[in-house]
């Protein structure tokens, strides 16, 4: 009798468990080290408003903060391979704390219960749209040349509105970003499943924490654009 089909299916089956394990345990790394960077985000923003000393001393600097921040992540995005992995989690939560400092305005700008409930329906909808990137079974790279091309579009009409300065423009970009940035969400945690599966399943931190960031930033930009859209400003 011919056992090797069966035995061929069982290791096929076991390959297959052990994958979906090694995926699980990787995006759990990255759901902890975002929750890190956003927990850093949070605290620094709310300390440095509490503190109206430290705000203004910081206020006419947010300028370079922003460029500084905006420096690290592009670092980031080419050292973020070659780098160990307690180097990119300093990274990663510099970012996070540079982010902090300039996301204080907020809280002289919103109420305070706008942005609760602008960070809880984001949480909400982030988790929503990372589930469906991990289960379903469609591909979703189909998505990819939509959401790049709606991002380089926000962009671009982030940049005609400083100069505009037109209510609705600003009501359309932010519309469009919430758009966008959920499709990322979904797009992105399934990018980084197939990430991970290509790279034979490293379980190397600095993997994770790039992954971290990469959804960090969808939530982040989610975050602020429902908060243009339903924020009561004070």
């Amino acid at each position: 009798m011919d056992f090797q089909p069966q035995t061929r299916t069982a290791w096929g089956d076991a390959n297959s468990v052990l994958a979906e394990e090694s995926a699980r345990v990787f995006m759990q790394r990255v759901y902890w080290w975002m929750s890190v960077g956003l927990g850093v985000t949070g605290v620094t923003s709310w300390l440095v408003a509490s503190n109206q000393a430290l705000f203004a001393a910081l206020a006419p600097n947010f300028t370079l903060i922003m460029l500084g921040g905006l420096g690290l992540v592009v670092a980031f995005s080419f050292l973020s391979n070659r780098v160990s992995g307690p180097v990119a989690a300093a990274m990663f939560l510099a970012y996070a704390l540079t982010n902090g400092l300039v996301f204080s305005v907020l809280f002289y700008v919103y109420e305070l219960g706008s942005i609760a409930s602008a960070f809880f329906i984001t949480a909400g909808g982030f988790a929503a749209m990372s589930v469906y990137g991990t289960v379903t079974k469609k591909d979703l790279s189909g998505w990819a040349p939509f959401l790049f091309i709606g991002l380089f579009g926000i962009i671009i009409a982030g940049i005609v509105n400083i100069f505009l300065q037109s209510d609705m423009l600003g009501f359309v970009k932010s519309a469009a970003a919430v758009v966008i940035f959920a499709g990322l969400t979904a797009y992105d945690t399934q990018k980084l499943r197939q990430f991970h599966a290509n790279s034979g399943y490293s379980s190397a931190a600095s993997l994770a924490v790039s992954g971290a960031l990469t959804l960090y930033l969808d939530f982040i930009n989610l975050f602020l654009a429902l908060l243009r859209l339903f924020g009561r400003r004070r």
